[in-house]
């Protein structure tokens, strides 16, 4: 069965995001890290992306300076099928996108249900991933944190009500400084 599991970039005070939406401190670039990121991409089945995040990965991926800059993950995130749910998109225009102007939940929940379907990933996307966590309909936590305090911004989780208890399944330290934190629903 296909497993959903969250790929983001958080800060060491745990936004995604900084108070004016900007993601740029988490792109970094050295070899090791590019190899990470391209192998993760490698792995998924699809993409699921809220308008936003949506909006700026379709800006640069089919790009041909994405193309040059880093051709393994554009290969994959354009040619990997994704979706977008967004109710005030007009339109999906991205290579392999479907655009869902409802039901989260009830899509994953099917898209999940599917024998044969490979790992389905959400990157930034932190609406999609509050209601989805929420839910309990995802599967692994991959959370980058980069050391870096923001001061201000969102979190991946902002909206959730009540707890949602996770373990940590394993780690990975990076010589940027990032460290990888692979964390499950924990068993009850």
């Amino acid at each position: 069965m296909p497993r959903l599991v969250v790929f983001n970039n958080i800060s060491l005070d745990g936004y995604f995001t900084d108070a004016r939406g900007d993601m740029s401190w988490a792109h970094k670039s050295d070899p090791e890290w590019n190899a990470f990121v391209a192998r993760n991409v490698s792995q998924a089945g699809m993409l699921l992306f809220g308008r936003v995040t949506y909006e700026l990965m379709a800006s640069y991926w089919p790009t041909p300076a994405a193309v040059q800059a880093r051709p393994d993950v554009a290969k994959a995130m354009n040619v990997l099928p994704k979706i977008v749910f967004s109710t005030t998109l007009g339109e999906a225009a991205w290579q392999n996108t479907r655009l869902a102007r409802s039901g989260l939940l009830d899509t994953v929940r099917e898209l999940k249900g599917n024998d044969a379907g490979s790992d389905i990933a959400i990157l930034g996307s932190g609406k999609v991933v509050a209601q989805l966590a929420q839910a309990g309909l995802v599967d692994e936590y991959q959370l980058a944190v980069n050391p870096i305090v923001l001061g201000a911004g969102r979190t991946i989780f902002q909206g959730v009500a009540g707890r949602i208890a996770l373990e940590l399944a394993n780690d990975r330290r990076f010589e940027n400084g990032n460290v990888v934190l692979y964390l499950r629903p924990a068993r009850s």
